[in-house]
């Protein structure tokens, strides 16, 4: 019982408090006295991290290389869409010079052609004799220019200068 008696006792207890009191200023003391923790980078981190920055640099050129070339893909995609949609319109326009109803309206149009028995009226610039949409038209093409001109008054615009300018070379 004596043995008891001892376990329980404050000397003894005190003891094992000591004792492990002792044990962790021991402990405290070493880590303190230890050298500098190590950063967490070790060899094997620093490699992963060297082969990741080197992978990421060899694939930054095709990578940019693959987008430059898809958005060039997708160019030409709307350019081929584009130009299918004009062989359509010229399709359309080879179908109707097929058609002689507008043939003969073009020609009529754009020659000032008439057909045997009809009489035929050119208005100078900027005087028209019509009413409403006639009349918009002419004053459109009056005020158009040269452009809109028939072909023939090309024609004679082009003598009347030759001619000008040869009767002002032979004139001292």
């Amino acid at each position: 019982m004596a043995a008891e008696r001892d376990r329980f006792s404050t000397a003894t207890r005190l003891r094992a408090l000591g004792t492990q009191a002792a044990e962790r200023v021991y402990r405290a003391q070493n880590r303190r006295m230890r050298a500098p923790r190590r950063s967490r980078l070790t060899g094997r981190a620093a490699l992963l991290v060297l082969v990741l920055c080197s992978l990421v640099v060899a694939l930054a050129y095709p990578m940019r290389q693959y987008v430059s070339q898809r958005a060039e893909i997708e160019e030409q995609r709307r350019l081929v869409e584009e130009l299918r949609g004009r062989v359509e319109e010229k399709r359309d326009l080879k179908a109707r010079w097929k058609d002689p109803a507008y043939v003969e309206r073009m020609i009529r149009e754009h020659l000032l052609y008439v057909r045997p028995g009809e009489t035929g009226y050119v208005l100078p610039r900027g005087t028209s004799g019509r009413t409403g949409e006639g009349a918009s038209r002419s004053r459109r093409t009056a005020e158009s220019g040269p452009a809109e001109q028939a072909w023939y008054r090309h024609l004679w615009d082009g003598v009347d200068a030759a001619d000008a300018s040869g009767a002002a070379g032979q004139r001292p």
